[in-house]
């Protein structure tokens, strides 16, 4: 169709033969791919795969949200690595940069939280929630449990705590993650608790106010933290550690109730 002879096409696949233009534009057309395409897939498969979660680093005593699999989780979170994979691939052929180096490092993890939340939506029981702002997804009721909700915030800052503009009760997830030289992300530490909300008499969040960018001169939106007690919850439910990335060994510790054996400080 291209009007190559077979001969010829084998010697260009195997590095044998010179092409032009001309023949690559032949090709393209007959495979209706875009040339500029046509070869940002023949550099994509030298490029390598996406980084994958390690079954090693799974601590699977640790209780996880109504109806989520630890199978589940894994799959939900390596399909957001390899999302990023991809879209980074595309980038860098196309434009010859990252998706990091176009946007700012916060919106950069706004967006990951989001392709993490949509990815638990494909790989999950808990689907996006379209009836009100919180909590991002939702495991449906049925006819013996009721509907359970999980809040997804995503960070490059390792033992963070949850951030949240409503400080809302519930099942939170905080999902630390690294950048590799590859341009690839890699998550280091998933952490699940269910968090009391700020109006809470014993409550897991601070509110930490509306505060000015010094930078931009733009203004925050009303903002809640964390405390430490929320933030220890957070960290004994260490579903995924990776220690050679996370060394949590000097971080303080606050409870109002015993330490888990699940916990990551249980000795």
């Amino acid at each position: 169709m291209a009007g190559i002879s077979y001969q010829y096409l084998s010697g260009l696949e195997n590095g044998k033969e010179n092409f032009s233009i001309q023949v690559l534009e032949a090709l393209s057309q007959v495979l209706n791919l875009p040339l500029s395409r046509l070869v940002s897939l023949a550099y994509q498969q030298n490029s390598g795969q996406a980084p994958t979660l390690r079954e090693a680093h799974f601590r699977k005593d640790v209780p996880l949200p109504k109806g989520l699999s630890f199978e589940q989780l894994a799959k939900a979170v390596n399909h957001t690595q390899n999302i990023v994979h991809r879209i980074n691939q595309n980038l860098q052929s196309e434009v010859g940069c990252t998706l990091q180096s176009l946007i700012q490092g916060n919106n950069f993890s706004g967006m990951v939280s989001n392709i993490l939340s949509n990815s638990f939506d494909l790989c999950t029981p808990y689907k996006h929630n379209h009836h009100q702002r919180y909590p991002d997804l939702v495991c449906p009721k049925t006819s013996t449990t009721e509907e359970v909700g999980l809040e997804v915030k995503t960070t490059i800052n390792i033992g963070k705590g949850g951030e949240s503009h409503n400080g809302h009760s519930g099942w939170h997830l905080i999902a630390c993650y690294q950048i590799l030289e590859s341009s690839d992300i890699i998550f280091v530490h998933l952490m699940f608790a269910i968090l009391n909300g700020h109006q809470d008499e014993e409550p897991d969040w601070k509110y930490l106010g509306s505060r000015v960018n010094e930078e931009t001169g733009s203004r925050r939106t009303e903002t809640y933290i964390t405390n430490l007690k929320g933030l220890t919850k957070l960290r004994d439910g260490s579903a995924y550690l990776d220690t050679e990335h996370v060394k949590y060994s000097r971080w303080r510790q606050e409870r109002s109730r015993v330490m888990p054996q699940y916990s990551i400080f249980a000795v």
